[in-house]
């Protein structure tokens, strides 16, 4: 009876193994007990004392199944035991019990932070927070932050920390930054990136690792004042290193300003109004003169990780992800 109980509740890899165990145990023990049977008549007419060493085979063949049938139903209770915990209790535990993996990502305008950061967000499943992102929106959405930002930047100039710090703060403690999140053009001087450390200190968290971009100067003017972007989506173009499929050009080879559309939607591009050269001036003299101090606050916690993105996308990634891993350098 007990070869004959298994049910069909098992998961499929589990119902296909219980099966094939079920199987062999009532194919093996009816050959054993058909066979014992036939020697035990045999020995019986023989004698006695031979029947009793053959019988014993007979409770041990039934004994095969039972104990396959109770192995397959442990490993089955174990499974059972594993799916009652959900993947938003073990979620809950993984951001309780771990560390937050809070990163800074390092990098001149035009060094590639709005290239690499996405990849970093999609291989780690955090979400890169980028002030110029939201500082745009608020902008666009003419708000009083947003009005101040649009003055600051069309000077060329860094966003003042008060207005920064406001949008920070709250953005970090929204449930998708619970496991952590990478911070792209924040904090942009010391005493931001102090504001910060106390920000995550309440929460018993810190910085785990700051990953710095670096391109020559003097490259990065070809790479600004190429860029053009979608306004609604964000997404960039550069006339030499990626141009829209629309692109046309003049007779001096710059790109006629009509020919310039998005891709997917066909809208108008536009340059940004600090994408200029003599803007591009005041924000790499902000960057080496405020943000660059910020690696040697960091710098002795060992978290600080430099890469060549004077190259090729590949080699340029593979720094990253390398740069990344537990004790990157």
């Amino acid at each position: 009876p007990l070869l004959h109980s298994t049910q069909t509740h098992f998961p499929s890899t589990t119902n296909q193994a219980t099966m094939i165990m079920n199987t062999f145990a009532r194919t093996a023990a009816r050959r054993v007990v058909t066979n014992a049977s036939r020697r035990a008549a045999s020995t019986l007419r023989q004698g006695e004392q031979e029947a009793r060493r053959v019988l014993p085979l007979m409770a041990a063949a039934t004994t095969v199944g039972g104990l396959g049938y109770m192995a397959l139903n442990q490993q089955d209770n174990k499974a059972q035991c594993l799916s009652n915990n959900t993947a938003e209790e073990v979620e809950d535990k993984f951001a309780t019990y771990w560390p937050r993996n809070i990163m800074i990502l390092f990098g001149p305008p035009g060094a590639g932070k709005g290239t690499h950061g996405p990849k970093i967000e999609d291989m780690l499943a955090i979400p890169q927070l980028s002030t110029g992102d939201m500082l745009r929106a608020a902008v666009a959405a003419k708000t009083e932050v947003g009005l101040k930002a649009a003055a600051v930047m069309k000077a060329g100039g860094l966003v003042s920390d008060d207005i920064v710090i406001g949008i920070i703060r709250d953005r970090i403690r929204e449930p998708d930054c619970k496991f952590g999140f990478i911070l792209d053009g924040f904090p942009r001087t010391l005493v931001q990136a102090k504001e910060l450390d106390n920000m995550l200190s309440e929460e018993g968290a810190c910085v785990t690792k700051v990953v710095e971009l670096q391109v020559p100067d003097e490259v990065l003017e070809e790479r600004i004042c190429g860029r053009w972007i979608h306004k609604k989506s964000g997404r960039s173009y550069h006339v030499k290193y990626a141009p829209p499929k629309s692109m046309k050009k003049d007779g001096e080879g710059n790109p006629i300003p009509e020919s310039m559309t998005d891709d997917e939607t066909g809208e108008a591009l536009m340059q940004r109004p600090d994408d200029t050269a003599s803007a591009l001036v005041k924000r790499l003299a902000g960057y080496h003169g405020e943000t660059v101090p910020i690696l040697k606050h960091y710098a002795p916690g060992g978290i600080v990780s430099e890469v060549n993105a004077n190259q090729g996308m590949d080699g340029v990634w593979g720094e990253v992800l390398s740069a990344l891993k537990r004790g990157g350098n």
